[in-house]
């Protein structure tokens, strides 16, 4: 049986899928727009779109032409391996950014699986949680426009996925009844709880016994809590003079609104606030191995975010053990509760202050709470569990078979 991937980035949500239905005996194939990915188990497609959208388009429109773009892209593509013979059984593809909208189009018998993290809903959650001015018409207007490419994959898909509960939530309920709650699935055996003595890092070496705190997101942003931590860690800092705080992560916004030319989230937290920089130390993004063995050197790890997608690090760091303190927001609760981490409210950096404070006292008291936090990840959202799952369905599609509604 063959099937196609699709999506923008590499490995990203469907690499490591990917190997692994290779090794149960599939044609796997990844189409993306990575420049330079490639693989030694799968096939790895390079593609790119031809242009980038407009200036003179109209701003809600871009995500539209944007998505329209790439579709166009990996249509391209399509078309020539449809000429060499190619058939896909499934195709999957991500969607919101277009490289699946004209899969049907061409191959009209694959089976279309759409990968769905987010609908922009008006009222949004997460811009309602922010609210850091005026939600106006115009903006409500703007996010309802981005829902076009989504809505289009929707039609087209035979099955939609969807990472948690809460994300299939933002869907309206007429049009969520395609969608199948799945995870992508965590590694448990790579991210277990490990000692890994000292903690070499590029400008420092945390010796063995050094309490850390850990903090993990793509970019430095409000979305993910980042001056609400930076904030909270000063007052940490200033409390107990042997803790460092391990940042993981590029000095960018990965979601939310840009700041004016220049200037980022880490600058602003910077002038802002009196850090002990000898204790705080920004990694940027790290090789997984590396990343790994942060979180196993973790006496805390803190996870903050907006009611918004959830990210794999939350559940990445309870695989690995780490005793958790996390905003008490929707996506998070689905995922953990009082029985295997702490919550916090966000928006109180004197809160979040004095749960961190609390939970580093704490810490050999709270080792039943860290082993459970492990035990729901390996029960709930295990790989293994969730790859065979994702086999046995893309088996049935490949038959023709599509699951009941």
């Amino acid at each position: 049986m063959r099937i196609l991937f699709l999506h923008n980035n590499y490995p990203a949500q469907f690499g490591v899928l990917g190997r692994y239905l290779a090794k149960q005996g599939w044609d796997v194939t990844f189409a993306t727009q990575a420049k330079g990915a490639s693989s030694e188990d799968i096939r790895v497609l390079v593609y790119a779109p031809h242009r980038e959208p407009s200036e003179g388009v109209h701003r809600f429109s871009r995500t539209w032409e944007k998505a329209v773009i790439n579709g166009q892209a990996f249509g391209s593509l399509a078309l020539d391996l449809r000429s060499k013979g190619y058939e896909p059984d499934v195709v999957v593809a991500h969607s919101g950014w277009g490289p699946g909208m004209y899969v049907k189009d061409v191959w009209p018998n694959a089976a279309y699986v759409g990968y769905f993290e987010w609908f922009y809903a008006s009222p949004s959650p997460d811009v309602a949680f922010l609210a850091d001015g005026e939600d106006t018409v115009n903006d409500k207007a703007r996010r309802r426009s981005m829902n076009a490419p989504i809505l289009m994959d929707l039609a087209a898909c035979d099955v939609g996925l969807c990472p948690t509960h809460w994300q299939k939530s933002q869907f309206p309920p007429h049009l969520a009844d395609k969608l199948i709650v799945h995870h992508d699935g965590i590694d448990t055996d790579f991210h277990a709880p490990k000692e890994v003595g000292d903690v070499a890092l590029e400008n420092a070496t945390l010796p063995e016994g050094t309490p850390i705190i850990t903090y993990v997101a793509r970019g430095m942003e409000p979305y993910r809590g980042f001056p609400e931590f930076m904030r909270a860690l000063e007052r940490v800092q200033k409390e107990r003079a042997d803790v460092h705080a391990i940042i993981v992560g590029e000095d960018r916004i990965a979601y939310g609104k840009a700041l004016p030319d220049g200037e980022s989230w880490k600058q602003r937290m910077l002038a802002e606030l009196d850090l002990d920089l000898t204790r705080t130390h920004f990694t940027g993004l790290l090789p997984r191995d590396q990343y790994v063995r942060v979180l196993q050197a973790s006496w805390l790890h803190v996870y903050l975010t907006a009611p918004f997608v959830l990210s794999w690090s939350l559940m990445e760091a309870m695989s690995a053990g780490c005793l958790i303190l996390a905003s008490d927001t929707e996506p998070v609760r689905e995922v953990l509760d009082e029985t295997c981490g702490a919550l916090t409210d966000m928006k109180d950096v004197d809160r979040v202050a004095r749960d961190m404070l609390a939970a580093l006292d704490q810490r050999e008291a709270l080792a039943p709470m860290r082993e459970a936090a492990r035990v729901r990840i390996m029960e709930r959202y295990g790989a293994r569990d969730h790859f065979d799952a994702k086999n046995a369905l893309f088996a049935s599609l490949a038959r023709g078979v599509r699951p009941p509604r």
